[in-house]
């Protein structure tokens, strides 16, 4: 809980903006006091470089529930057990997910749904597990498209960006979305990005807030099935991973991802200085996404002394277009 100091300073700078923009239906132009932002008319840009917690939100976990109920009346998240039967039709947007482990079944099979329950937009969603035996296939639903690729020892760690790369190797839609295995959608989620594609953005980035559930909450959604708004939650912005867009040959025009990094970090940040660098982002976010608790990983707990953040700041001392070149020049040896 938050000291009563700490309570006293937002009640008195953060609590009228906070009431005065909500109460206009204005949720997307909420921020704290020091943070500047931007809009084009539809969504926001954080000019800041790193992500953020809305600060009421924490020491008011109340505000964090109005914020993500009135996120949600604008942008619902819905959870299907199947997208509808659409014969014949390709997909536009493909949706590749990473994955390793039993762990987290659950929070992919729920993510799953929300991506199943996309609507406007021909879909498809490739789970690629990438581990030593074939330990998730069966459970998955079966309009999910299943990629296995085998590690080389059982100690290998995990590599986000292989599974990202193999996945978008066998996708059939010209729109790639990296999505993370515990991050869930608005049902409108495929069609808001195809209209963004068709303005003619390459690389895109709809996300304003993620609303991260507790231990408590999440459990609640594995056991009922079901997306509480009643819940307090940590309200994250300017988040750089999690969901990543593209246009399928614009990615592989930047080179991918990079599969240097292996385990925890950096990748994201790497992929959106290459995409800065080719034609850039659209980055005015105005979607809510919702993200399902777990332990965190390995590296994230070591912070800046993780190999792969490591990694981005050898990586981040070369320039962005130095990079597409040596990684389209190891794609073509392959």
């Amino acid at each position: 809980m938050a000291s009563l100091r700490h309570r006293i300073g937002a009640l008195i700078y953060d609590g009228l903006p906070f009431e005065r923009t909500l109460r206009a239906g204005d949720w997307l132009l909420l921020r704290n006091r020091a943070e500047t932002i931007t809009s084009d008319g539809r969504g926001v840009q954080c000019l800041w470089a790193l992500s953020s917690d809305i600060h009421i939100a924490n020491v008011f976990p109340s505000t964090s529930t109005r914020i993500l109920k009135a996120a949600l009346r604008d942008w619902p998240i819905a959870l299907e057990d199947a997208p509808p039967s659409i014969s014949g039709e390709e997909p536009a947007v493909s949706f590749v997910i990473g994955h390793r482990g039993l762990t987290r079944l659950p929070h992919l099979l729920q993510t799953l749904r929300s991506i199943a329950a996309q609507r406007d937009a021909a879909i498809e969603c490739i789970v690629v597990e990438q581990s030593s035996t074939r330990e998730i296939e069966p459970a998955l639903p079966n309009w999910v498209r299943y990629l296995h690729t085998p590690i080389p020892s059982p100690d290998f760690d995990y590599s986000r960006s292989w599974t990202f790369n193999a996945g978008a190797g066998i996708a059939h839609g010209r729109i790639l979305v990296l999505h993370d295995n515990d991050m869930l959608v608005p049902q409108h989620y495929a069609r808001e990005i195809l209209a963004r594609a068709n303005e003619g953005w390459s690389f895109i980035d709809l996300k304003r807030f993620v609303f991260y559930l507790d231990a408590r909450y999440t459990q609640r959604l594995f056991d009922t099935g079901l997306l509480s708004t009643d819940v307090h939650t940590r309200v994250v912005q300017n988040l750089q991973g999690g969901s990543v867009i593209a246009a399928r040959d614009a990615y592989f025009d930047i080179g991918g991802f990079d599969e240097s990094f292996i385990g925890w970090g950096g990748e994201d940040n790497d992929f959106r200085e290459r995409a800065d660098a080719h034609g850039g982002v659209y980055p005015f976010g105005y979607l809510p996404m919702v993200h399902l608790y777990h332990e965190p990983q390995a590296g994230k707990i070591q912070g800046n002394a993780a190999p792969a953040v490591q990694r981005y700041h050898e990586l981040a001392k070369i320039p962005a277009e130095e990079r597409i070149r040596r990684l389209r020049e190891l794609r073509d040896k392959r």
